[in-house]
């Protein structure tokens, strides 16, 4: 049984819908102020995983630009072609564009070359071990570190879709 989260720009907050079947069309209004349809996130779990309470992903980062970068993304990656890997670095320099994050000068070689045609297996043989690195972005010092929106609110209540 699925769970979705949904953020609410009018109330600045994920809510988390429960489906008794697998549905990624459903938009619910939100459960606080009424207003929707809601825009899906991508759940952050896995981005968090290893995090502990009150860290921040980046330094400076403010949390919902990645939350609507993630959701836009995620869109797109359906129609990736997973023997062009210039489409992932499209994708992951798109994320770099929305977020003000740059990438560490390792993860910046690695798509330099795979945007050059080099083979991905060989890139990663010979350049692993940046792949391996927690933090791979750094917030670029174009954008200002000033938050204009404080991070999303997060209601841990379980709404039905």
């Amino acid at each position: 049984m699925p769970v979705y989260e949904f953020y609410c720009n009018a109330c600045n907050t994920i809510f988390n819908f429960f489906s008794g079947r697998v549905n990624t069309r459903k938009h619910p209004l939100c459960p606080r102020c009424g207003q929707g349809p809601l825009e899906r996130v991508i759940s952050q779990f896995g981005i968090l995983r290893g995090r502990h309470q009150g860290e921040e992903i980046v330094p400076g980062l403010d949390e919902s630009k990645l939350t609507r970068a993630l959701s836009i993304l995620e869109k797109e990656t359906g129609s990736l072609n997973p023997d062009e890997p210039r489409q992932a670095v499209q994708l992951m320099r798109k994320l770099c564009d929305i977020t003000g994050l740059n990438l560490k000068p390792g993860m910046e070689k690695i798509l330099q070359r795979l945007e050059s045609g080099e083979d991905p297996a060989q890139v990663e043989a010979q350049m692993g071990d940046a792949l391996d690195e927690d933090d791979m972005f750094e917030l670029s010092r174009k954008v200002p570190q000033k938050k204009t929106r404080k991070s999303p609110e997060r209601d841990e209540k379980l709404y039905p879709l």
